[in-house]
């Protein structure tokens, strides 16, 4: 199976959509800017599902499901929200098609407009708020901690698999609150979860902070935000939360009776990842040879490849690798025995390679007689030989040692592509010829912010919330600045 992948060196971005689709992790569809998910690349989403899932509902967040469609008038109540999302709604306007009169197809029937136009929800504060209206009536009500999994549709120009897409998946959390501080620390929670995942289980490591306030959610008072770099040096958003303060609920008219009988705004959280997250775990790890996943979301975690010669060796070898196969079970580790007779093995090490599988075992006929296993490890293609009847806890060990090398490696690079420069032309030089987050002055204001865009196509990723501060002069006015923040050019 040759791979025949363009190199990282060569074309970054031909490298990743290529591997999206060689690894079978999803493709383009017939609709314009929607992707098909394939198995293996689901099985990925559904182990980062479970992950996160498992640490809201360990914070006592419940989920649920919200409609897909939006009244348009509920998009308008809350004005910055609109103003926000309203170049990529898609709208529903007509409920019927019927046969065109020649014959020639199907058309929308002109008489079956609706009373008032649907939004394919983009997110779902709207339609959220307008149902918490009739949930919350008093202290008793709050915390309210909802979640959701689910589709969204953001009508996009340009769009990459899993990066950029009309229709991608996520989670959307909307909570309610009695106090200011506790939506806070809700909001603040949740950034250390998602911090706590990429790093965790996707072996990503991050940098949490806040957006600047061109940069934050429509509607929010605050944005907080963990950002990763890729191996190009351009950065990703991984995940955001957003402090909302009154906004929605005043829009909405979500009141609650406090336990002195006043009528109070309720104070509101929203937050998402979504299949981006694949992209950011397949630039972080991924080399010229194919995926590099983290062993806690790999699909398949140990994969055993038999070299034989006819049926019986087969048997033989199938005997003597079940014990193997069942301790690692045991272990809640997932093992697959490829046994497939219409593939050789060069094809399977080339494939599994390809798919990213952490450990790798091939047993031949040699290996039954001597009592030993070639283990491989994806990430750095080592090859080693262990007695059988101690590779199950070798094995257990490896895994644990490649989720932990492939964070250190990921560390390590975004680490020392991190750069602190003091004049906009050492900026510009930086940016231009190494990338990767630059750490600069700024006056705070959106005018200094917007003038940077647009002449470098860097944005400020996020405003650390530790380890940049320290006063000093904008790199661009001159004028005094508290910190430093975080500038890149981002997917």
């Amino acid at each position: 199976m040759g791979k025949n992948l363009t190199k990282r060196s060569e074309d970054y971005s031909k490298w990743y959509n290529e591997l999206v689709i060689k690894a079978d992790l999803a493709e383009n569809s017939g609709v314009r800017g929607c992707m098909v998910i394939k198995p293996y690349g689901f099985a990925i989403w559904e182990k980062i599902q479970a992950g996160l899932d498992k640490m809201f509902k360990d914070t006592g967040h419940e989920n649920a499901y919200f409609p897909l469609f939006i009244p348009k008038s509920y998009l308008s109540k809350e004005a910055s929200h609109v103003e926000g999302f309203a170049k990529e709604c898609a709208v529903v306007t007509h409920y019927r098609l019927k046969n065109s009169e020649d014959g020639t197809g199907i058309v929308v029937d002109e008489d079956a407009k609706l009373e008032e136009e649907l939004i394919v929800r983009p997110t779902s504060e709207t339609i959220i708020w307008d149902t918490y209206r009739k949930w919350i009536q008093s202290y008793r009500d709050l915390p309210l901690l909802i979640n959701q999994w689910a589709n969204v549709v953001r009508w996009e120009m340009r769009t990459r698999l899993f990066l950029r897409t009309t229709e991608f998946l996520w989670q959307e959390g909307h909570t309610a609150h009695a106090t200011r501080q506790e939506a806070v620390d809700e909001a603040e929670l949740i950034l250390n979860i998602y911090a706590d995942f990429a790093e965790g289980h996707m072996a990503v490591p991050v940098i949490k902070g806040v957006k600047s306030e061109s940069e934050r959610f429509a509607g929010a008072e605050n944005t907080y935000c963990i950002e990763a770099l890729m191996q190009d040096g351009k950065a990703l958003q991984a995940g955001t939360s957003h402090f909302l303060a009154q906004n929605f609920a005043k829009a909405f008219d979500v009141k609650f009776a406090t336990k002195e009988g006043k009528q109070e705004y309720v104070w509101a959280t929203s937050w998402g990842v979504s299949t981006r997250l694949m992209g950011a775990l397949i630039m972080t790890h991924s080399d010229d040879n194919g995926l590099v996943l983290p062993p806690k979301l790999a699909p398949i975690q140990v994969v055993i490849v038999p070299i034989y010669k006819g049926m019986d060796q087969l048997d033989a070898i199938s005997d003597k690798i079940q014990p193997l196969i069942d301790e690692l079970k045991a272990k809640d580790i997932s093992v697959k025995f490829d046994k497939r007779d219409t593939h050789k093995p060069g094809f399977k090490f080339n494939e599994y390679e390809l798919k990213g599988v952490p450990v790798r075992i091939a047993i031949g006929q040699r290996d039954l007689e001597q009592g030993t296993l070639e283990i491989a490890r994806r990430d750095t293609l080592e090859k080693t030989s262990i007695d059988m009847d101690k590779a199950g806890d070798h094995i257990t060990k490896l895994l644990e040692e490649i989720q932990e090398s492939i964070y250190k490696k990921a560390e390590t690079f975004r680490d020392q592509n991190i750069r602190s420069v003091d004049s906009y032309e050492e900026f510009k030089e930086v940016l231009e010829e190494q990338g990767g987050f630059i750490a600069a002055h700024w006056d705070g204001t959106a005018e200094t912010e917007a003038q940077i865009k647009k002449e470098t196509m860097a944005t400020i990723r996020c405003i650390p919330l530790s380890g940049y501060e320290g006063s000093g002069s904008c790199m661009v006015s001159g004028k005094p600045s508290e910190r430093r923040v975080l500038f890149a050019k981002a997917y």
